[in-house]
């Protein structure tokens, strides 16, 4: 099993920066791509920004240019960087671990870390 834990949310101006972390701990051998989502109020989740095991990584047509999403392997962290930041980007964040250690795949979730943008 994996848990993950999200943190470094809170409130930021627009046009301002936060960084977001996911620890993860447990069998993290297992993980390969992760992920960051979002969902606001009254919205669907939708996906963020996406990594590879090796590294390649997507995102969404919304936050391309202002986001950037990184893992560190070694320590079992996530990340992202969030810049030039707007109203529309307040949500609840959770990071997402895709693991499969050949029983399975499982998709792992943290609680979540609220973003707050005041305009």
């Amino acid at each position: 099993q994996v848990h993950l834990v999200e943190s470094g949310g809170g409130l930021v101006q627009a046009g301002g920066s936060l960084r977001l972390s996911c620890a993860a701990a447990g069998d993290t051998s297992c993980i390969s791509d992760m992920g960051w989502y979002r969902q606001a109020p009254g919205k669907e989740r939708e996906l963020v920004a996406h990594i590879s095991s090796g590294g390649s990584t997507m995102y969404a047509d919304s936050v391309k240019g202002r986001f950037t999403i990184s893992r560190d392997n070694a320590e079992n962290w996530l990340y992202l960087q969030m810049n030039r930041m707007k109203p529309e980007d307040a949500a609840v964040y959770q990071c997402r671990a895709h693991w499969d250690c050949g029983l399975g795949p499982h998709d792992y979730w943290g609680q979540g870390t609220l973003v707050t943008v005041s305009s």
